[in-house]
């Protein structure tokens, strides 16, 4: 088992993106996320789009990707989180065991300063509980005007 990194400085191929946008969509829980949202989100950590970057972490294992994790940098780091966690997703056949954990490790002890994830009944509401028992919690409500 390996995770990988890639960055503003390790590209990722537009097959390989394609390739970790579907894994989202296929093996994200709840109310799906769009595959174009999901490429803009891998698109902007590895600086494709303008932004500020941030990560695309890999977990795979003989070529079968186990999980994923997407995180973006904010730049405001004096109000809010440094990284937000977009996207943590694991294969849904390796669900419940040590994946998860060695993920979220890695992912925490690359990434520098604060991390924030929005967790919604929509989304991963069942990961709550999970993210709780790593340290994460609660801040504030959110509240959003849709146009």
């Amino acid at each position: 088992m390996v995770i990988k990194t890639y960055d503003a400085y390790t590209r990722l191929s537009t097959m390989e993106a394609n390739r970790f946008a579907n894994f989202l969509f296929d093996h994200q829980e709840g109310k799906k996320a769009e595959k174009k949202a999901i490429r803009k989100a891998i698109q902007y950590s590895t600086k494709d789009i303008p932004g500020l970057g941030g990560y695309v972490f890999a977990m795979e294992e003989k070529n079968e990707i186990l999980g994923l994790a997407v995180v973006n940098k904010t730049g405001m780091g004096d109000y809010i989180p440094e990284n937000f966690l977009v996207f943590f997703v694991i294969h849904r056949d390796y669900r419940g065991n040590d994946i998860e954990q060695k993920l979220l490790d890695y992912t925490l002890q690359y990434c520098k300063g604060d991390v924030a994830i929005h967790i919604t009944s929509e989304n991963q509401y069942p990961n709550k509980k999970f993210f709780e028992e790593k340290g994460f919690n609660a801040t504030h409500l959110e509240m959003r005007l849709n146009r």
